[in-house]
């Protein structure tokens, strides 16, 4: 790992043993754009790299020179109007009307390590052994901005993190319009886009197409990262797949309005910009006055897909979560929310605890409707206190009662979100987000607290606080469970109605970080209708998510198998449901909702007493195999090895670290008649080592099970002969493999 600044100051080179980050002054001391991509030897000069030519119609920056135009080559932080006509990544509108700067290079300096961002997440390191920190200072004379460009290089692995920090150390006000976190100029556009997208219940489906000229872009102005994108791109070589290939991953921090662009110019020049969506975006800036953009991450590699993914994995699960709860097996729960709604007693969410307790759960949820006069979707929240009529005994008694059966209690919130039926909204009609003289929408019957407003904030922390130190609740499912619409604050005065969007974000996790510091041993998960708001930022909060409220198991493979492309397996919170489920109506064995479920943190949304006693005895079994290999679930290396998306059947598998266990999960969606003999391909094994798979007395050596493959070939509708089992639509199984000699796992 190193900074390598060469002796004019004008070149500098961040790498590791994987990659090379390049860019340098140019002559006008705006920073260019040389090179991202595979690890290359240092050389004193790169100048060679800035490319300039002569082109008809270009406008160009000095008076006697017809090559240098900023249209023609790749910068670092671009300003649209200096001649560069593509999409900027920073534009300030300045007293006089002007919106052109011109950000010249002005020193740097770095750090061991990698600083803190203030008020927002990021990635972190533990030692400063671990990454370096450049700083670049760019300076715009005119407007006295100052833009530091930081960027963070880290010891392993093809990941460069970034973030820019805006100062006004001139004598006027200025206001941001733009100010993206990331901007990557690369040399063609012969990449295919690939995104992450969907709508509520089908999130983050990955969708691939080629980059064209022009625009390509994806985003939120949702108030929330949402479930219809994620910010999270990937620009990938059109040979790349999961195994090998050329490609670089997009991600940002950041849980609130985002835009992820790539703009191919007429010359098949490619700017990828990434940050907070500049619509609905202003931020004022009062001499001395500061602006942190959030963090953006961008990984490359050369080695396929997976290797990119398993590098995200590595680090969102180790230098992004935080705490207590970042490197420990999570606890199998069951949560209340399917199996009772809103019909619930005491009593009988004691019952259900009490059986789950038997069949080996470890931790109660109890989801909506314990507090306020909350009957129903249209009163109660805000009001976070318990409902005696409901709960006779509290928050703090019922804790009790299930600790007392031998588990943990857990408790859902929605704190920024309120109901006009509740005393909170009675006291404060003015503490929701609306726009004066207009209609207030609503979603769910409910209204958005404006948490830009201190006030606001401190007032659910009050009552959230209250009830966490008053009972034994050891898990926080804290659900949001819609948009923002109307998107104005009665707290600030009109030139400041564009900073309403990024405040609020900057509230949630004021809130979260009171929170998690209070209360460091409580298990966080991130929930937004299930993947309204699963993003970087929420992890660095909350260690796990809800991944989507759709439960069923044939809809969880594609959800899970797009989210597994950036966000660790021990993030994705998954449930084993009734069924028919409730989102789609599908009946599906009750061995394929675990073996979907199995990858990520595992858990039951049903009432276990409503099951046969052949299904509470399978259930038993379940949970006593996911303590068993829950480690190796949650913290192996995960690979992707067949696409729902593109096949009938799909595959993924996690290895351990040191390669002796791996567990492979198959999944076929309808059944067929006399199919063909079928294999996949497994990876990740060592190919000397000699695997014993469960259930097969043969062994076989890792290099077969890579090259030759797994035989999944099976009876098919319609015959089965002896102890053959009968196939049937949705039907999976596992492989569980062991190096010989280590002994089964189950």
């Amino acid at each position: 790992m190193a900074i390598i600044v060469n002796s004019s100051e004008t070149t500098f080179h961040l790498c590791n043993g994987e990659i090379s980050y390049l860019f340098a002054v140019l002559p006008n001391r705006q920073l260019g754009q040389l090179y991202f991509g595979k690890r290359i030897r240092e050389r004193e000069d790169f100048s060679y790299l800035i490319e300039t030519r002569a082109r008809p119609m270009s406008s160009c920056v000095f008076d006697t020179d017809k090559r240098f135009s900023m249209e023609h080559l790749r910068q670092e932080y671009p300003v649209f109007g200096t001649s560069d006509y593509r999409m900027p990544a920073v534009e300030v509108v300045q007293e006089n009307g002007s919106r052109i700067s011109e950000l010249c290079y002005d020193g740097y300096r770095i750090e061991a390590g990698k600083p803190k961002l203030p008020g927002l997440p990021a990635t972190y390191t533990e030692d400063g052994a671990e990454a370096e920190t450049l700083v670049i200072m760019l300076r715009d004379k005119v407007s006295g901005l100052l833009a530091e460009l930081s960027y963070t290089i880290f010891s392993e692995g093809g990941i460069l993190a970034r973030s820019v920090r805006f100062v006004n150390e001139g004598k006027k006000d200025l206001k941001l319009t733009t100010a993206m976190s990331l901007c990557l100029d690369l040399p063609d556009s012969d990449y295919e886009w690939m995104q992450f997208s969907g709508a509520w219940a089908r999130e983050r489906y990955p969708k691939l197409r080629k980059l064209e000229q022009g625009i390509q872009s994806v985003g939120s102005l949702r108030g929330n990262s949402s479930h219809n994108h994620n910010p999270f791109v990937i620009l990938k070589r059109p040979g790349a797949d999961e195994s090998r290939g050329e490609a670089i991953g997009f991600s940002l921090v950041y849980s609130g309005n985002f835009l992820a662009q790539a703009e191919v110019d007429t010359y098949d020049t490619t700017r990828m910009l990434l940050g907070i969506h500049p619509a609905a975006f202003e931020w004022k800036l009062e001499p001395g006055e500061t602006f942190q953009a959030p963090e953006a991450v961008m990984v490359y590699t050369d080695q396929g897909l997976n290797h990119l993914s398993q590098t995200f994995h590595r680090l969102y699960q180790k230098r992004l979560a935080r705490g207590y709860w970042r490197d420990r097996p999570r606890p199998i729960l069951i949560n209340n929310w399917e199996a009772t709604y809103f019909d619930f007693t005491e009593e009988r969410l004691v019952e259900i605890a009490k059986t789950a307790q038997e069949s080996g759960v470890e931790l109660f949820v109890l989801d909506d409707g314990w507090f306020g006069k909350r009957s129903s979707e249209h009163a109660g929240l805000g009001d976070w206190i318990a409902n005696p009529e409901r709960l006779k005994h509290g928050i703090t008694g019922l804790a009790d009662r299930i600790e007392a059966l031998g588990m943990k209690f857990g408790l859902w919130f929605e704190p920024e979100m309120v109901n006009r039926d509740s005393d909170l909204y009675r006291e404060h009609p003015d503490w929701i987000l609306q726009t004066p003289e207009r209609h207030a929408c609503h979603g769910r019957f409910q209204y958005v607290l404006d948490f830009s407003r201190k006030e606001v904030v401190d007032r659910i922390y009050d009552m959230m606080a209250k009830i966490l130190s008053g009972a034994k609740v050891s898990y926080i499912k804290w659900d949001m469970n819609r948009s923002i619409t109307e998107c104005y604050s009665a707290a600030l005065p009109a030139d400041r109605q564009g900073e309403v969007y990024h405040r609020y974000i900057l509230g949630v996790y004021d809130l979260y970080e009171r929170l998690t510091s209070q209360f460091p041993h409580v298990l966080f998960e991130s929930c937004a209708s299930g993947g309204g708001r699963f993003d970087p930022g929420m992890l660095y909060y909350a260690p796990q998510g809800w991944t989507s409220d759709d439960s069923d198991a044939v809809e969880r493979i594609k959800i899970q198998y797009g989210t597994s492309y950036c966000y660790p397996i021990s993030g994705m919170g998954s449930h084993v449901s009734v069924t028919p489920n409730h989102q789609v109506n599908r009946n599906t064995p009750l061995y394929t909702r675990a073996n979907a479920a199995y990858f990520g943190t595992f858990g039951y949304e049903l009432d276990l007493n409503a099951l046969t006693e052949e299904e509470q005895a399978e259930v038993k079994e379940q949970i006593a195999f996911m303590k068993e290999n829950r480690g190796l679930f949650q913290f192996g290396v995960f690979y992707r090895l067949q696409s729902p998306f593109t096949h009938n059947s799909s595959a993924w598998m996690v290895v351990s670290q040191d390669k002796k266990k791996a567990i492979v999960g198959w999944y076929r969606t309808l059944n067929g008649i006399n199919l063909p003999y079928t294999r996949i391909r497994l990876q990740g094994l060592d190919p000397d080592m000699e695997y014993q798979i469960q259930g097969d007395p043969a062994s076989h050596y890792g290099d077969e099970l890579m090259n030759l493959g797994l035989i999944t070939t099976d009876t098919s509708s319609g015959q089965a002969e002896g102890e053959e089992k009968m196939c049937q639509d949705f039907e999976s199984r596992l492989y569980i493999l062991s190096a010989a000699g280590e002994g089964a796992q189950r």
